[in-house]
């Protein structure tokens, strides 16, 4: 199990090493070299998603390492308390973001071995704090430079702890 301590409260979150082997080991990469700590949930959209893993405060972009291969055929669905990993247009795009679905997301499964139909790969769940969640997901949103959605005041992950 990993802590996300946030501003906000604890998530408390289980990664899926049986299905999305890769992905979970990404993920577990990166707690555990405390890549997260610092950074901020940078996209908030109320009714669909928030996402984190990669920007500092002041919106800079932390680099990661090299991008992952997309294990969205894995049969698990973006439902509401799923954790999925974030990508550009490239199905094989991701690196360190991450979001949690706060909504049933299906549009975004896996359906077919195309440019379209790649998804977007759950690899773990919300299994404590869904009210930290549903707390972050209410913030005020605005833009800061190229992005938009982005909460106006930080919702940082102070520190990430691993049990387990």
């Amino acid at each position: 199990m990993i802590t996300l301590h946030t501003n906000f409260g604890d998530i408390k979150i289980t990664l899926d090493f049986e299905n999305a082997p890769k992905t979970a080991e990404n993920f577990m990469k990166y707690a555990k070299e405390g890549f997260f700590e610092g950074t901020v949930f940078h996209r908030v959209i109320d009714g669909f998603m928030v996402q984190g893993g990669g920007f500092t405060a002041d919106m800079e972009q932390k680099q990661g390492h090299e991008t992952i291969e997309n294990e969205a055929n894995n049969g698990l669905s973006n439902k509401t308390g799923t954790l999925a990993m974030a990508r550009t247009q490239a199905p094989h795009s991701a690196s360190s973001q991450f979001f949690i679905n706060i909504s049933d997301n299906t549009f975004l499964d896996f359906k077919s071995e195309t440019l379209q139909g790649w998804g977007y790969c759950v690899f773990g769940e919300v299994i404590e704090g869904m009210d930290v969640v549903e707390k972050i997901k209410g913030v005020a949103t605005g833009r800061s430079g190229m992005h938009q959605d982005v909460p106006l005041e930080p919702v940082l992950i102070e520190k990430v702890s691993i049990e387990g």
